[in-house]
């Protein structure tokens, strides 16, 4: 399970499984956008050719952002998601990232426990954070 960069032929299967995992999916404008700043790297896992998993991390100075981690809901709890982040963290770390923040809905409970497993930690709530209104959880990781 090797991951790889996206490239701009991934983005129908990333946006495929981004409205398959979020009720608020990035479009592919989006996606398209941040692939092209060079503040931003992508990661995607691919099972026998097919894009499964993907993540992306955008950089400022010593800090970074986990934007997206998504996994194909067939291909869920089997490690995927976990590999993802280790990829990005890996990046981060090449790049002399001291500090890696991200975002997560506070009803995602799985995402949680998953972003706590690989070493973050909750600092505070946004109110209000998604366009839905939900709160998110602002997670840590000192590298």
């Amino acid at each position: 399970m090797n991951g790889r960069r996206w490239t701009m032929n991934d983005l129908d299967a990333i946006e495929e499984i981004e409205k398959e995992s979020f009720p608020d999916p990035w479009t592919r404008r989006m996606l398209a956008e941040s692939l092209l700043s060079d503040r931003f790297f992508g990661v995607l896992l691919e099972e026998n050719g097919v894009p499964v998993a993907y993540g992306g991390i955008s950089f400022a100075a010593d800090e970074a952002e986990i934007e997206l981690v998504a996994v194909s809901e067939m291909y869920r709890r089997c490690g995927r998601g976990r590999k993802v982040v280790e990829d990005l963290l890996e990046c981060a770390r090449r790049k002399g990232v001291k500090k890696v923040f991200l975002e997560v809905r506070v009803s995602n409970a799985e995402a949680q426990m998953l972003y706590l497993k690989c070493g973050f930690r909750g600092l505070y709530a946004r109110t209000r954070y998604y366009p839905d209104g939900e709160d998110a959880v602002v997670m840590t990781r000192e590298l």
